[in-house]
């Protein structure tokens, strides 16, 4: 393995970082919005949104603990790779590629939960 290997997952990382961000910043607007109409509408259905964003804040919390991780593990198998110690420097790319995997998986299941409450919002609309 050469060290132009882990450096391949920069642009990557960066990007779903990027994106992670996003979804987060995205999901703040929405629960201050819901704060500001919490009196003008069904208490209900926004009771059953607050449950869903919550679980959404520490699903992306996790997903960018997760891209953090990869990426600091991505670098020092770069560092191990650059010292010649091939060995380290491949369990530790491992590592980082089994993070990055995580991290991807947690965003699946956020997803999920977000298609659930763009849902809720649609069950209110034909209501």
């Amino acid at each position: 393995m050469e060290l132009s290997t882990p450096a391949l997952l920069f642009p990557a990382i960066s990007l779903l970082l990027l994106a992670y961000t996003n979804r987060f910043m995205g999901l703040a607007g929405v629960i201050r919005g819901l704060h500001r109409q919490i009196n003008e509408t069904n208490k209900r259905l926004i009771a059953r949104q607050i449950t869903s964003l919550r679980l959404r804040i520490r699903l992306i919390i996790w997903m960018q603990i997760l891209g953090v991780l990869s990426i600091t593990f991505c670098v020092a198998a770069m560092f191990f790779l650059f010292l010649e110690s091939t060995q380290l420097g491949q369990i530790t790319f491992i590592i980082s590629l089994v993070l990055m995997m995580l991290s991807l998986a947690v965003s699946l299941y956020e997803l999920k939960i977000s298609g659930h409450a763009l849902n809720i919002e649609l069950e209110d609309l034909e209501n």
